[in-house]
């Protein structure tokens, strides 16, 4: 029993490891760089898909009528555990192109099918090879034998062939500094960006119905309101790199949260899902690493208006480390937790311009002394939650400083804590989802999340004095947070972490919400996509849109009186 779960094993952590050179084909078949892909994530399934083998095995013993006692290699149980584990396979492979749609390109789309349908067919050879065996006499089993082995090393064999040796990956990005031949738009109005991780409409709804979030509830009266479409999987840096750049992941180059880097250094863009790949980052067996600012393979919304002669100012946003030139200032997200550092004062690469250093040093320390108001105050409080806290506090702070300094046209802050806090927290802000919620947690936690939702409020009372009659103020998130499953929790709580409540990982919808004169209030019932913003702030500047972009101008959030004045124009690209 425990050999044949051990040559089963094998085989389904094989499916396992060609799913994972599938998402990731710049990953050359080499067996030297394939070592360490196999002496991580191939050993880490082998054992565990041979212990489920074996368990199936077991139970099939108990349940048995008659001795069950296998050969060492049993052609009838490896027929039926490897149908089983190719059928798996097969289910696994068209799950995740279906879940990785967004940020696939279309080659990769094709072989994850092309591979789904190889693992299929095996699945029936297996079938038949194990119904060979049962209806075959003693001359037949070496046959059934070779079929086996023919059907198993194909189920392999094919994939790869199809995949090929791995595609050249891109190189990395630069900085474009070409002055591009477009006229800056004469029109002198401003725009605000409030961007915010994982911010539930739902919730701001519910709180402003009672009474609080009154600067939402002002949005939400007289602003246009509509749900946004995100991506998967649904990452902070994945999003903002589509909502910065109008393109989704195929073109812009971030498709997930970081890098995923093997004992060799060898970098995988992509884990694939339901299988819990995660866990060989939890485990340490792979080393998530963030993002550069070097990722992205095309220009985000503060180079193009940058290189318009429009001043811009971005506070607290991915990929902007190490910072680029602009006219006017960015701020990376990870600035508060470099400047902590002897290195981060020396090598002030995280904002741009390098003298801005000297203006938010202070602010810094300022935020520092005050502490993270609300998350800080109640435990089980985790370093994380209290960090990002502190970096929106900081965020904010500096962004209201550098409005009288350094004034811009376009300005974009974001907000990143409700990510962090609502995964542990959201079961106390919606105790009816979950019904184990006692009157001590909800009295004790119960605000936790709405203080994080307070803060951005605070902002946007701020933001909303400042708008003028010609200007445009956008709340986006760019996805939501919704109640964890109870599959989920408990899932969590046998090998997670069984404090999380909160999960984004079936990519909910975040939300658009704009405030100007020339905003058309009421809710759309259709949706906006993370895609639509920066064709709708060029749209708003009166600029020609690239038509590489896959988002669209939403002319649906503005009055008719300014669309019939504004017709849409484009732009082959802004990227060169």
């Amino acid at each position: 029993m425990l050999s044949n779960s051990l040559a089963v094993g094998a085989l389904a952590s094989c499916y396992v490891l060609l799913l994972v050179l599938d998402l990731n084909p710049t990953l050359p078949l080499s067996p030297a760089r394939l070592g360490p892909l196999v002496t991580t994530a191939g050993l880490f399934y082998a054992v565990h898909l041979t212990v489920i083998a074996y368990l199936v095995l077991v139970l099939r013993q108990v349940l048995a009528r008659e001795l069950f006692s296998p050969a060492w290699v049993s052609v009838n149980v490896l027929a039926w555990l490897g149908a089983a584990a190719a059928l798996i396979g097969a289910v696994l492979i068209w799950a995740n192109l279906q879940a990785f749609a967004l940020v696939l390109e279309r080659t990769t789309m094709w072989l994850l099918a092309a591979s789904a349908a190889v693992l299929l067919a095996a699945s029936a050879l297996f079938i038949i090879t194990g119904l060979l065996r049962v209806h075959v006499g003693a001359g037949g089993r070496a046959m059934c034998a070779v079929l086996l082995a023919l059907t198993a090393v194909g189920s392999v064999a094919a994939p790869m062939a199809l995949r090929g040796w791995g595609i050249s990956p891109l190189l990395d990005a630069r900085p474009i500094g070409v002055d591009l031949d477009i006229a800056a738009p004469e029109r002198e109005a401003r725009v605000t960006i409030v961007a915010i991780d994982a911010g539930s409409l739902d919730f701001i709804t519910s709180a402003t119905a009672e009474g609080r979030l009154p600067n939402f509830g002002r949005l939400l009266d007289v602003g246009a309101v509509m749900h946004v479409a995100t991506l998967h999987p649904t990452s902070a840096d994945a999003v903002w790199a589509a909502v910065a750049t109008g393109k989704l992941p195929q073109k812009n180059g971030v498709r997930s949260g970081g890098v995923y880097r093997l004992p060799d250094g060898e970098a995988l863009q992509l884990m694939p899902d339901f299988c819990f790949a995660h866990a060989l980052v939890r485990s340490g067996f792979v080393i998530e690493e963030p993002h550069t600012s070097a990722a992205l393979k095309t220009r985000p919304l503060w180079s193009i208006l940058s290189a318009l002669g429009i001043p811009v100012g971005f506070i607290g946003w991915p990929l902007t480390y190490p910072a680029s030139p602009v006219r006017g200032y960015l701020v990376s997200d990870t600035y508060r937790r470099m400047a902590a550092t002897p290195s981060g004062i020396d090598d002030p690469s995280a904002l741009y311009p390098a003298d801005l250093q000297l203006e938010t040093l202070g602010l810094l320390e300022a935020v520092g002394a005050e502490g993270a108001v609300g998350v800080a105050t109640v435990e089980p409080v985790r370093p994380s939650q209290e960090s990002q806290t502190l970096t929106d506090r900081a965020s904010d702070r500096i962004a209201r400083a550098l409005a009288v300094t350094r004034p811009t046209q376009v300005t974009g802050v974001r907000f990143q804590s409700l990510d962090a806090v609502g995964h542990y927290f959201l079961r106390y802000a919606l105790p009816s989802e979950f019904g184990d919620v006692t009157e001590e947690e909800r009295r004790r936690f119960g605000r936790v999340l709405e203080q994080q939702y307070a803060l951005i409020d605070d902002a946007l009372g701020r933001a909303l004095t400042a708008v003028g009659a010609d200007d445009l103020l956008l709340v986006v998130s760019g996805y939501g947070m919704e109640p964890l499953s109870l599959g989920g929790r408990l899932l969590e709580r046998l090998i997670g972490d069984p404090e999380i409540s909160g999960t984004h990982a079936a990519a909910p919808d975040g939300f658009l919400i704009a405030y100007g004169g020339a905003v058309a209030k009421g809710r759309s019932a259709t949706r906006a996509s993370v895609v639509d913003v920066v064709p709708t702030v060029l749209y708003f500047l009166g600029l020609p849109i690239g038509r590489d972009m896959d988002g669209y101008a939403r002319t649906d959030l503005f009055r008719r009186s300014f669309t019939d004045a504004r017709p849409i124009t484009f732009i082959p690209t802004y990227d060169r």
